[in-house]
């Protein structure tokens, strides 16, 4: 017989878990592990990351749900490497060969090639990818053997950096950092690269080495979250206002912080911002984010005085 499953008491966690995420499982997996070594009621992520990626994965907890989404339009920063001379279905190694060709190029050829795909580009998302076309994501009717339309998107490319190249022998390859903007597809432009020299290519590896002010040395493993003790664990989480870089800071007092929070405007002498993260004095706790016009503060995202309650009871 089977010994009976331990329950695992969940418990209100608060905060921002930079997760190096392993190779093989998908993002909501890597939540799920670490929810559960946390023993968090509340989590979610900041949008996915490929099971063949490795790399910087943000992991919200709690009250930082709520600012989760601000963090999908952040840039990311990207090394991989394209396997040349192959074509596969997925545009990585996951996917069945359909096409080899002969690598030809040059490393001049190569150079010039990527100065192209820098600055705004067009990809047309690949249909082995998690956006949604009439309700279903694009993956599941590639699982079907059907491809659909795709309307191209516009992203940039802001940096394209050759780190190393092999352009002879039995696996020639390009090995680049790739700075982009959000929505960008590594697959599709490693693939468009490939066939922007003559002899097609997909990726061998994917890994994520920054997401906005995130990089991968602040990050854990989920290896080393399991090997800490409890305690050690909580100390891993960064505050929940960690996501709101880039906005003003606007601190409120006494019955000000109250009313703001109950969904009230606030006057003061504050210059106009349309990002504006709000802090309670004292305790320099945060309430909330809103926006100010003419000297109004106007409420956004807020936090329940109940998390704001157990954010100061984990600090104690």
């Amino acid at each position: 017989m089977h010994a009976p499953r331990t329950r695992v008491q969940r418990r209100p966690v608060h905060g921002v878990l930079l997760l190096d995420k392993p190779l093989g499982l998908s993002s909501n997996q890597a939540l799920q592990k670490a929810k559960w070594l946390l023993r968090a009621e509340k989590g979610g992520h900041t949008g996915t990351l490929d099971p063949l990626a490795t790399g910087v994965l943000p992991l919200c907890f709690g009250a930082a749900t709520k600012f989760s989404q601000l963090h999908l339009d952040a840039d990311k920063t990207y090394e991989t490497t394209v396997r040349l001379g192959v074509k596969t279905s997925t545009a990585d190694a996951e996917g069945e060969v359909i096409d080899t060709r002969p690598v030809s190029c040059t490393l001049g050829q190569v150079v010039e090639v990527l100065d192209r795909f820098m600055g705004p580009i067009r990809q047309v998302p690949p249909m082995h990818s998690a956006l949604k076309k009439d309700g279903k994501a694009l993956y599941e009717y590639a699982r079907e053997g059907a491809t659909v339309e795709r309307e191209p998107r516009d992203v940039v490319i802001h940096e394209l950096e050759l780190l190393d190249v092999q352009l002879q022998g039995e696996a020639p390859f390009l090995r680049l950092r790739v700075h982009c903007s959000k929505g960008t597809y590594i697959r599709t432009l490693g693939e468009d690269i490939g066939e922007a020299l003559g002899c097609g290519g997909h990726l061998v590896a994917l890994r994520r080495t920054a997401t906005g002010p995130f990089g991968v040395d602040q990050c854990v493993t989920l290896e080393g979250l399991e090997a800490m003790d409890e305690a050690t664990r909580l100390q891993q989480l960064q505050p929940v206002e960690c996501l709101l870089e880039g906005h003003e800071k606007v601190t409120l007092e006494g019955e000000n912080a109250g009313r703001f929070l109950s969904g009230m405007r606030r006057r003061g002498r504050w210059h106009d911002t349309e990002r504006a993260a709000v802090f309670g004095d004292p305790p320099h706790t945060l309430l909330g984010t809103g926006h100010v016009k003419a000297g109004e503060l106007i409420p956004g995202r807020l936090l329940s005085p109940i998390e704001i309650q157990q954010i100061l009871e984990s600090q104690l």
